[in-house]
Order: C-alpha cells, then sequence, then structure tokens
C-alpha cells in the first residue's frame, strides 16, 4: 500500500510546452510530474535554452520525435529526487546539473565499443525521444547529466549544454588545438548562438574568427566583432583572406559551396548542424586541393566534460534573451526569424 507522501507526491502537476504534432504550436500544459526510474535523477528546471534542434523538431525537420514529446535540452536546474542505484554522493539533492542532447547510449555498439557514442546506433535524445526541459521538471539518465561551473547563473550556463557543446565540438573538428604556433583563419557561417559562444574560445586560443552572416544584416556583424571578430560580412561574400577552416551553424545548404570558396587549398569545411538543406552541385575544382567537407553528429560526454571546464578559462560570456516557460512558441519565432542575439532562454 502506498504511503501518505507517496500518494500526495503522485497528485502533484506541473507546467509543460507539449509538441502534439510537428508544424503546430507548442501547448501549454498541466500533467503529472515523471517519476524518475532507476539510474535516473529527477530536476527541478531553472532555464532551459532554445536551441535550433528544437526548432528542427518542431518545424518537421527532424522525422522521428516521440510525440507528445516536451523539446528542450540545455536544461538547468537542482536535483529534486533520484532514483534507485544513483550515487546519491554525485547527485545529491539540491544539486545543480546540467542535462543535454544526448539522453542515452547503448554503450553495446561498435562506436559506443570504439569511444564514438556520438554515433551510437541506438541512442536516445532528451527534447527529441526524451521529454525534455520545457517543462517545471525534467527527469534524465544520472549518467548523462554534468555538474556546471559554479561561476555562470542557470540562465547564463544554459546555452553552454548544447550551443556550447557543439560548437565545441565542431572547432576540434577543425583539428586546431590549443598550443599551436600560427594562429589560423576561421570563418563561421550564421552568428547565432552556437557561433558566439566558440567564437570566444577561438579567440581565447589565439586563432582569428571571420564571421558571415544573412546579407545586410548589420546587427549580427557589429555583435561579431563586439566579440573580437577581426571581419564580418554576407554570408555569399568572400573575406578579405582566404580561410583555414570555415564552420557552418546556419542549416544552409548553399554555405557549402560557398565556404568551399573561402577556404584554402587543404581547408576543411565543417558542418556545425543536425539538419541543413539541399547542397546545390557545385564544381568538383573548389573541392579539389584536397579541401574537406565534414559534418558533426550530436556530442560525448568527453565533449561536455571538456567543454564545461574550457569555458571558465575561456572567460566565456553568453549573450541571452529571457522568455517566460509559456512564451516558448515566441521564443521559437524569434529564432526561426533570426532576431536574437545570442541565445533564447526560458525559466518557469
Amino acid at each position: 500500500m502506498a504511503t501518505k507522501a507517496e500518494c500526495e507526491e503522485a497528485g502533484r502537476t506541473m507546467r509543460a510546452m507539449v509538441l502534439e504534432s510537428p508544424k503546430t504550436p507548442l501547448k501549454s500544459v498541466r500533467m503529472n510530474i515523471p517519476e524518475p526510474a532507476e539510474g535516473h535523477v529527477r530536476v527541478r528546471v531553472s532555464a532551459c535554452a532554445v536551441c535550433r534542434t528544437d526548432l528542427h523538431v518542431v518545424d518537421g525537420d527532424l522525422d522521428k520525435p516521440k510525440l507528445p514529446i516536451i523539446p528542450g535540452h540545455e536544461i538547468v536546474g537542482v536535483v529534486d529526487k533520484v532514483g534507485k542505484g544513483v550515487d546519491s554522493n554525485l547527485f545529491s539533492i539540491g544539486k545543480r546539473v546540467g542535462i543535454p542532447w544526448l539522453g542515452r547510449t547503448c554503450g553495446k555498439c561498435t562506436y559506443c565499443l570504439e569511444g564514438a557514442e556520438n554515433l551510437c546506433d541506438d541512442p536516445a535524445f532528451t527534447g527529441y525521444q526524451i521529454d525534455g526541459g520545457y517543462a517545471e521538471y525534467a527527469v534524465a539518465h544520472a549518467a548523462y547529466c554534468f555538474p556546471l561551473p559554479e561561476i555562470y547563473s542557470d540562465i547564463e550556463v544554459a546555452p553552454l549544454l548544447c550551443a556550447g557543446l557543439i560548437g565545441y565540438r565542431s572547432l576540434r573538428k577543425t583539428g586546431f588545438k590549443p598550443g599551436l604556433d600560427k594562429k589560423k583563419r576561421i570563418g563561421i557561417y550564421g552568428f547565432g548562438a552556437a557561433a558566439h559562444i566558440i567564437a570566444q574560445v577561438a579567440i581565447h586560443e589565439g586563432h582569428q574568427i571571420y564571421a558571415f552572416t544573412r546579407a545586410g544584416d548589420k546587427e549580427a556583424q557589429a555583435f561579431a566583432l563586439r566579440l573580437g571578430a577581426i571581419w564580418a560580412g554576407d554570408s555569399m561574400s568572400l573575406p578579405p583572406h582566404e580561410l583555414d577552416a570555415a564552420i557552418l551553424f546556419a542549416p544552409v545548404g548553399l554555405l557549402v559551396p560557398a565556404a568551399l570558396k573561402a577556404v584554402r587549398k587543404g581547408g576543411i569545411v565543417v558542418a556545425g548542424g543536425i539538419h541543413m538543406s539541399q547542397i546545390p552541385a557545385f564544381p568538383y575544382s573548389i573541392l579539389w586541393g584536397e579541401r574537406q567537407v565534414v559534418s558533426v553528429a550530436n556530442l560525448t560526454r568527453q565533449d561536455a566534460l571538456e567543454f564545461l571546464e574550457l569555458a571558465p578559462k575561456a572567460c566565456v560570456k553568453t549573450e541571452t534573451v529571457v522568455f517566460p516557460l509559456d512564451k516558448a512558441n515566441e521564443a521559437l519565432a524569434s529564432l526561426r526569424e533570426g532576431r536574437l542575439e545570442g541565445a533564447a532562454v526560458l525559466v518557469p
């Protein structure tokens, strides 16, 4: 028989913004607060950043979401309850943690066994197959939660959990690491949440940033220059110098040949998004010269550990626009229409 406390717990409800079907607005609903299963923790959400991947889920660009689904995978909150088997020393009640996109991996496939869990054959992702952080509470597997740098507030740290992590993986995919003797010229296409974070890391490591924005977006260009970019211009224009690498955060296929034209022989173009529009045909001549095009897929837990340690050392500061939870549709619209400088963050 359930105890009185268990009955009271079972009757508690929370607010959440729910996607019932793609290409429809999120609905504000009241639902039962979820219980953490074995190995899981429940977190009382204090902030959840809004990612372009959320937009791809809502807009139907990613075609296999659990429905209905609570979006959101840049979740900050405090542990409210732990399931069986969770180390209470690591996840004590009241401890602040972050919950990212990678929610579960199989641990058995070739990729997991080779240390490439971001390519797992049977993963589950927060806000896509696992209910996410557009809510007052969220449940996550403890092994995929992370402690957060104390220097940041909840709102400041939320964008680091995907915009920062995928930006970090994209930067490392260029092959450029700290301690290089020669500064590298790195172009960033699409100067939004991920770009404004990783530009600061790249500059901290001694590289030069060239920022590419939508045509005529003078505000975004000024934003990039303010963060330390040495040049900013339209995405279809050529920079004043050949680039060593280009990172594409804008999900626009047309930018792939544009970036190839901008990088030197032996240069690399990194596509940092989970989705991109059709890439048009382009002449082999702009790929020739041992130029490369690679994609970035998801992230690993090691990426998170490395980046969350690096961000305070690089003095990364996040630019945020705060929306109340019930204005999630407005936040998504602002992202969709390119009206944000930095990252949107929802607060319950």
